[in-house]
């Protein structure tokens, strides 16, 4: 039987710079946003990210897509 995988939601993390430790490492911390469509275009979601982080607190860091899916028998 064949194997198949089927695209589910997406989440999109910011990665934020909130400060530095006292041996100088910069301190991280990832805000999650669900419910991101899987067919969203790479670009697409760079640019809201790259918004998104402009209205934050903190300095973005970095911007990390997940995207899930389910492997099924048909």
């Amino acid at each position: 039987m064949a194997v198949t995988k089927v695209p589910g939601n997406s989440a999109l993390k910011l990665v934020l710079h909130v400060g530095d430790s006292t041996a100088g490492s910069p301190i991280l911390r990832n805000k999650s946003l669900t419910n991101l469509k899987a067919a969203a275009a790479n670009q697409d979601v760079f640019d809201v990210a790259t918004s998104l982080g402009n209205l934050q607190d903190y300095q973005l860091n970095g911007i990390i897509r997940v995207d899930n899916a389910s492997i099924i028998q048909v």
